[in-house]
């Protein structure tokens, strides 16, 4: 019997993370793999790195890895070295030193469990660290990303949503966000997969931690100032546990408002964090064509 823990989506957020290592002390578990997205969206990216590191799990890249790597090569569009809407990622791209850099660009896209190779571990999907599966995405498409793997179970993350799918060709489960969850539920959570080849019991964990200081370290550490909208966005995102800046930069564009700070109190006007970014996204379609000419 194999006990394989899977965490992902941790987004420096170390209290998060120390809470399930403290967590995953008490489980037993035989392996622990990251799946991606150590850093980016908060502003502890450098100690959450060092701390795996320190721990030696192995880990995959995420696309936030790929992109603090580009603000720190200043690999961007000119704007995004000046806008408002990048300040947080600017911000987080300083906070990172030489070592974490240096960490996170040796991320390989993709690994199997040493303990059980027929799991393989990405961010997103074989195709790529930013398609996310959850629940919205149709069997025949998960079944199609089943037979591009080297193995019967893929695990991913990316969403900051569980998801557990017994297909035909093999097994898929999302293991959720550590440090970032979007389904209502600020715990920080991870998977276990429990069992051996072809039989495979899932746990989903949620482990309370100490968030307040995390938001304390927002304004200490002056990720909360400096980071601007970007960061507003993200603090409300920890304290409901559901998406608020992909909403906030789609209504944005959609309803011709600059993404900064001024815009943040018309966007909360007409944004329900309960209802599907899907559902969000429709709405605004629809008000946009009511507003095109005819």
């Amino acid at each position: 019997m194999n006990r394989i823990a899977i965490i992902a989506d941790i987004h420096a957020n170390l209290f998060a993370l120390e809470s399930v290592i403290s967590d995953l002390e008490e489980r037993d578990v035989d392996e622990v793999i990251v799946a991606g997205d150590l850093v980016g969206r908060g502003p502890q990216g450098s100690d959450v790195v060092h701390r795996i590191d320190e721990l030696q799990w192995p880990c995959v890249r995420g696309n936030h890895e790929d992109y603090l790597l580009s603000f720190c090569r200043r690999n961007v569009p000119d704007n995004w070295l000046v806008d408002e809407q990048w300040a947080a990622s600017r911000w987080m791209a300083r906070e990172l030193d030489e070592e974490a850099i240096e960490f996170i660009d040796a991320l390989p896209f993709s690994l199997h469990s040493k303990r059980c190779p027929e799991i393989q571990v990405f961010h997103g999907s074989p195709n790529s660290h930013t398609e996310g599966l959850g629940h919205w995405t149709p069997d025949d498409r998960l079944e199609e990303l089943l037979e591009l793997i080297d193995g019967s179970v893929l695990v991913c993350a990316h969403t900051h949503r569980p998801l557990h799918y017994q297909g035909e060709r093999g097994m898929i489960v999302n293991t959720g966000s550590v440090g970032l969850p979007f389904n209502g539920d600020w715990r920080a959570q991870y998977t276990i997969l429990e069992g051996q080849q072809g039989d495979w019991d899932i746990t989903f964990r949620r482990v309370e931690y100490p968030r307040q200081r995390l938001l304390d370290h927002y304004e200490q550490s002056g990720f909360l100032e400096e980071g601007k909208v970007t960061a507003r966005l993200l603090a409300r995102e920890l304290r409901a546990a559901r998406p608020f800046l992909v909403p906030f930069l789609k209504w944005a564009e959609l309803s011709d408002h600059e993404p900064t700070s001024e815009s943040l109190e018309p966007f909360l006007e007409v944004y329900d964090a309960q209802e599907s970014m899907s559902t969000f996204f429709e709405r605004l379609r629809e008000l946009q064509n009511r507003r095109a000419p005819s």
